[in-house]
């Protein structure tokens, strides 16, 4: 049985709980492996996008890889590619030292001597270390020594530069970053369904319909629940869910269920151990009762009636 409670510390997270948070004041559930949860056998409503630990994880291999190189070209195959002009912001990228690569969010930020790539994956981006172009292959970017090839299937990904010292707009706290006060503060002040609020990026950059619908069920917390109105027991426990679910999500390399592999083209391996998403239908692997599948803003929501009692 895989027992998922809190433990303060996990690898993989930036942030300690306080004290109050460091002890889920309920008991913990406990779980068996779902046996229906891999990724060539659960029905899914949509191609998840890739979220904080998909895009961490492509971070911790490509910078070691990419810190200190030069830009010698860029090129984008694709006018999709870039939001600026690709002429233009191909010459601003040649010659650019890259001096690291950082992530807020779902957002990779490659860090130059210049300024700062922001490369944004969207639904089917991927970021092959020297790899042979493909089909799909949306820009390249040359370096003194390897290739950084950027294959998009749908399109939607987008490089976008930003002058030095500016954060890209839009974006609340990282996830992984933000302490449990200013969690709580943030989650108070919005009068959203919490499924909502938590999938907002201004609120808590980072987390998509995954890694909520996970949270929020090891939370033992309902979808839609009205954020304001967690109180401090609820809300000590969802931050402590959030912060587990991240670092093991991490430490297995994220979840691969349609296009999301790494850097290396490795597959994740945390869709196996997805309790509620995309298992509609399926029992609940705590109590068995049949999981739901509602719609809250526009996404599938996944949820145990019976664990994530209103």
């Amino acid at each position: 049985m895989t027992d998922w409670s809190y433990a303060p510390g996990t690898p993989g997270s930036s942030t300690r709980p306080p004290a109050s948070a460091r002890t889920i004041p309920a008991p913990p559930l406990r779980f068996t492996q779902p046996k229906s949860a891999t990724a060539s056998s659960t029905s899914r409503s949509q191609n998840p996008v890739p979220e904080l630990p998909e895009v961490e994880t492509i971070r911790r291999s490509l910078a070691p890889l990419l810190t200190g190189r030069v830009i010698t070209a860029a090129r984008f195959l694709s006018p999709h590619a870039a939001d600026h002009q690709p002429a233009e912001l191909a010459a601003r990228l040649a010659g650019a030292r890259i001096t690291g690569l950082d992530r807020l969010g779902k957002h990779l930020l490659l860090r130059l001597d210049s300024g700062t790539l922001d490369i944004h994956l969207r639904m089917t981006g991927k970021l092959l270390w020297n790899a042979a172009p493909g089909p799909h292959a949306r820009a390249l970017l040359e370096l003194d020594q390897g290739l950084l090839v950027f294959d998009d299937i749908r399109q939607f990904g987008r490089f976008r530069w930003w002058p030095p010292g500016v954060v890209p707009p839009g974006l609340g706290p990282d996830a992984l970053d933000l302490p449990f006060e200013g969690f709580a503060a943030r989650l108070h002040a919005r009068r959203g369904r919490l499924k909502a609020v938590l999938l907002d990026q201004s609120v808590l950059a980072g987390l998509g319909n995954i890694y909520v619908d996970e949270a929020l069920f090891l939370a033992r917390i309902h979808p839609l629940t009205p954020a304001a109105r967690l109180g401090p027991v609820r809300l000590e426990r969802l931050y402590a869910a959030i912060q587990e679910i991240l670092a093991e999500a991490l430490a297995a390399g994220g979840s691969s269920i349609s296009d999301y592999v790494d850097a290396s083209g490795e597959r994740g391996a945390f869709q196996d151990r997805h309790q509620v998403y995309g298992r509609t239908g399926k029992p609940c692997s705590h109590c068995a009762a049949p999981i739901r599948r509602i719609v809250v803003t526009q996404r599938g929501t996944h949820f145990c009636p019976a664990c994530q009692r209103r």
